[in-house]
């Protein structure tokens, strides 16, 4: 039987502190066309998603986890949905919530844990799990905390690192994904000590590297079927003849596919709750 409770717990065990930097570049970078554009398009994608499989559109209830500054929650927001954001960084809370209410957009913005969430099983229609996932050391907690909260039929989505693509943007280190383990972990710990510059003086550098498929694998077993980036490029959009092509055998060739991966930084992933 499923737990209907949501997780308390003390917060004494989480780090709420933030570096100057780290703060003024996450509070700028928010607000980047760039980053707009980039959320706008989950959105979309997102919604279309979940219009397709489920046949239907309505208000949903809507998580943003590791929020940060809140851009995600109101761009939902502003499409006329109810949202929650989460987060473990209380001075990026208190910059979106002041952001929200500027928009007098009604929010719900929490400082919390994305492995001990404070929300109902099955309570929510969208998940958010947006450059999060590196950072948590648990991230089987996290994924788990997610699909949780997650109605059946809800929409998981998630970006994070791949270790199959050289470029990353994690550490200011060239073929950095590619490091061997022992080597992370120096850097790591180096991050966190005398070199924060080497991970844009994160608090919580990134630790875990992925794939679409470890990461699909892993949510298969939770009931969740997965969809890559491939999946999801419409085949409306003018992309070009060229492009659509190289889509189009992707989508039907596993090497290409494989191979496109290794080509494109970040994992993507739309995920939908089969049960």
């Amino acid at each position: 039987m499923a737990n209907n409770t949501p997780k308390i717990s003390s917060s004494d065990h989480w780090d709420h502190s933030t570096s100057e930097s780290f703060l003024e570049y996450y509070t700028r970078e928010s607000l980047s066309p760039q980053t707009l554009e980039r959320f706008s398009c989950v959105r979309d994608k997102a919604l279309a998603l979940l219009a397709e499989a489920n046949g239907q559109t309505r208000t949903l209830e809507v998580v943003d986890i590791g929020c940060g500054a809140g851009t995600q929650c109101r761009l939902w927001a502003q499409a006329g949905h109810q949202v929650h954001g989460i987060d473990v960084n209380q001075a990026l809370i208190e910059v979106a919530r002041q952001r929200a209410k500027e928009e007098q957009l009604a929010i719900t913005f929490d400082v919390g844990s994305a492995t001990e969430l404070p929300y109902d099983d099955r309570s929510m229609d969208v998940c958010l799990l947006p450059e999060l996932l590196e950072h948590v050391a648990d991230w089987q907690g996290c994924l788990d905390e997610a699909v949780r909260v997650l109605k059946p039929s809800g929409l998981l989505y998630l970006s994070t690192t791949n270790w199959l693509c050289p470029l990353q943007e994690e550490f200011t280190l060239p073929l950095y994904s590619w490091y061997p383990g022992f080597l992370k972990r120096h850097y790591e710990r180096l991050a966190v000590s005398t070199r924060p510059e080497i991970a844009n003086h994160a608090t919580y550098p990134a630790v875990n590297w992925f794939s679409f498929y470890s990461l699909a694998a892993y949510l298969e077993e939770r009931g969740l079927r997965s969809l890559d980036r491939f999946d999801m490029i419409d085949r409306e959009e003018d992309l070009g003849g060229l492009k659509k092509m190289l889509i189009g055998l992707a989508r039907a060739i596993a090497p290409l596919r494989f191979a496109g991966h290794i080509l494109t930084p970040g994992t993507v992933i739309f995920a939908l709750k089969q049960n």
